[in-house]
């Protein structure tokens, strides 16, 4: 027979058992915050002057944002009040909280090449830069270009279709908003770790199958020697950390594969379950970003959505937001069923992004 709720084990991040219930701050529901000023940070003028000022130093440096971005470093981009902020947030999203809002990058008084080049800066206070797709891009650009949602080989991004819950192939992501659509894009966040804890109080039956084998398609984004698909748990259990990844598309499009196991009724189950969870009212938090608005995540411990949206006809005028991935330091330890979805390499700062044949990496100004 199961426990009962009042009987099952408490545990933290860095030292968690499996199949206990995990407490601390990434453990957070709804009733657990006021309103967005528990999650947004604002950005003082001073703030931005340094942010402008080091992206004119870039330009004036001569340094190339779309060939060489690795060539900016942080040595190139000094912010010295907004740098301490910014890993200070970086190390809530990592070990505490999750999540967090920064409003005020100015994206309205800078040109296209200024707004990618200081958000790449940000992004050297976070760790290392990401690919975001066979393409190599290193900023990524969410943004309704046509492609057909329907297709297996199509990363919903690229449409104006709703994305479901998932994670993305890295330890944190950011997306900077640089237009809204006329109406829909909600973005959406939950914790992955409180549904874990309700799965366990619920169908500790189902968290153990969370727990088992899933098929993930990879959307035709192979690296070379490997097949369309991988296999990782949902709950990942590792060296006292839970980490989840969830993707629930990538497992009904794994089915593709005639050599994939079909997906069980219990894996539909937990499936189902997993979803009302995330999207509940008591697990779910809802923020429409606005231009200039950056969201921040972890991946490992939390889950993040996209409503359904409706564009304006002049393509220049569609929702677009600018997307991050980095390999923040001193992140947790990760087991090896990641070295599938994180380009071979679970290592500390080193790890994610999405490499194939051909890949060459770069940053577009442009969605593409």
């Amino acid at each position: 027979m199961a426990p009962a709720a009042q009987e099952l084990k408490t545990t933290r991040q860095g030292s968690v058992e499996p199949f206990t219930l995990l407490e601390g701050p990434g453990t957070w529901y709804v009733k657990d915050f006021k309103g967005p000023g528990d999650w947004v940070t604002q950005l003082t003028p001073e703030h931005v002057a340094e942010l402008e000022a080091a992206v004119q130093g870039v330009l004036r440096a001569g340094l190339d944002i779309e060939k060489a971005p690795r060539s900016i470093t942080k040595d190139h981009f000094p912010l010295p009040t907004l740098g301490p902020l910014l890993e200070a947030l970086r190390d809530e999203v990592r070990d505490g909280r999750g999540f967090a809002v920064i409003r005020g990058f100015p994206v309205d008084r800078l040109s296209r090449r200024e707004t990618v080049i200081g958000f790449w800066g940000i992004g050297l206070y976070w760790g290392k830069a990401l690919s975001n797709n066979k393409k190599g891009h290193l900023i990524g650009h969410i943004k309704d270009i046509g492609h057909d949602p329907a297709s297996p080989l199509t990363r919903l991004y690229a449409t104006h279709e709703a994305q479901p819950y998932h994670n993305d192939a890295a330890d944190l992501v950011s997306l900077l908003c640089l237009k809204n659509a006329r109406s829909g894009g909600l973005s959406s966040w939950s914790s992955s770790v409180s549904v874990h804890n309700e799965i366990l109080k619920r169908r500790p039956d189902l968290a153990r199958v969370l727990a088992g084998d899933w098929y993930f398609d990879r959307k035709g984004e192979v690296p070379p020697g490997k097949k369309g698909y991988f296999v990782i748990p949902v709950f990942n259990y590792h060296k006292g950390y839970l980490s989840v990844n969830f993707s629930d598309n990538y497992y009904h499009l794994a089915q593709r594969h005639a050599e994939v196991p079909r997906l069980t009724p219990a894996q539909l189950e937990a499936i189902d379950l997993f979803n009302e969870l995330a999207r509940s009212d008591e697990l779910r938090l809802d923020h429409l970003l606005e231009p200039g608005e950056i969201q921040l995540l972890s991946n490992h411990t939390q889950l993040h959505t996209r409503s359904a949206f409706e564009d304006v006809g002049d393509f220049d005028e569609r929702r677009h937001l600018l997307r991050l991935w980095r390999a923040p330091p001193g992140d947790r330890p990760l087991p090896d069923a990641y070295l599938e979805p994180y380009g071979g390499s679970v290592e500390v700062g080193n790890r994610g992004g999405i490499i194939v044949d051909g890949t060459v990496e770069h940053v577009s100004l442009e969605a593409e």
